[in-house]
């Protein structure tokens, strides 16, 4: 395999770059020092003219570096967090410096292996489309590896990753429909804190204590769903009792059509995230 041509990376000493000072770099950076897994003074990105990031990498210990091409020169592993319209460009810029004994990965949203393989000259790459809630330590994260990175490289990628959250290993081809549930679900969930927050304050509670109970309310039951194995189907049907009160509002969301409607804002955005990883 094309792999075993590369060298292994130590996961004891490695150094982590970013290209890239957003959100998402900054909560995988700050999930990956706090947790442990990464000291700070080996994480290190480059910030040009926004003050504000610059203070936010500092805070929590990464090394902020002049150029880009500094850290990708200082690191052993190179994440590239910037804009999809941009991702291109700055690959292409730094493609001399990307030798093939480091390991790069991409979160740019609905950029392909192909091409991040094609620009960066090698294919000891992996994508990973991660979610904003790694900011908590709770991503729901998925990869994919490329033609060139090892299992070795991968297990790296799963460990860093699951420094802010679980991660899933998917093939590319579902890329797309991961987008549309967990890359963008976050924010129908926040709408549905929020309509439950009215629906609240709208049966006479106060607007803090409203906002209180949704949010922890969708926590709890989040943490059924994924810690007792049961289905969400049996869960719902543990808590609707005959005659009750809670059946009587699932008869209300089905009368309004709210699954059908989740179900139709994912596969919505999954075909947009299909249409602008074309254009």
């Amino acid at each position: 395999m094309e792999a075993t041509q590369f060298l292994a990376i130590k996961t004891e000493t490695y150094k982590l770059g970013f290209i890239g000072a957003g959100k998402m770099a900054e909560s995988i950076a700050k999930g990956a020092a706090q947790s442990g897994f990464l000291p700070a003074p080996r994480i290190s990105t480059s910030i040009h003219s926004n003050p504000a990031r610059r203070v936010a990498f500092e805070s929590f210990g990464v090394k902020v570096l002049p150029q880009n091409r500094n850290v990708v020169e200082e690191s052993d592993v190179v994440i590239f967090s910037v804009k999809p319209q941009v991702v291109r460009d700055v690959v292409l810029e730094l493609r001399p410096l990307l030798t093939k004994d480091k390991l790069l990965v991409s979160i740019a949203a609905g950029t392909k292996l192909k091409d991040l393989q094609e620009w960066a000259g090698h294919s000891r790459f992996i994508r990973v489309v991660p979610n904003t809630p790694s900011a908590v330590g709770e991503a729901a994260s998925v990869m994919c590896l490329g033609g060139a990175a090892s299992e070795e490289d991968g297990e790296l990628v799963a460990k860093l990753f699951g420094s802010v959250g679980k991660i899933w290993r998917a093939d590319e081809k579902l890329f797309d429909a991961i987008v549309g549930l967990s890359g963008s679900g976050p924010a129908y969930i926040y709408l549905a804190i929020e309509a439950l927050a009215d629906g609240g304050v709208a049966a006479g509670l106060p607007r803090e204590l409203a906002m209180g109970l949704a949010s922890q309310t969708v926590l709890g039951a989040a943490s059924m769903a994924s810690k007792t194995g049961k289905h969400p189907g049996q869960l719902k049907d543990d808590v609707a009792s005959p005659g009750g009160t809670t059946i009587a509002g699932i008869h209300e969301l089905e009368k309004g059509g709210f699954r059908g409607t989740l179900m139709n804002a994912v596969i919505a955005a999954a075909k947009r995230s299909r249409e602008l990883s074309q254009s």
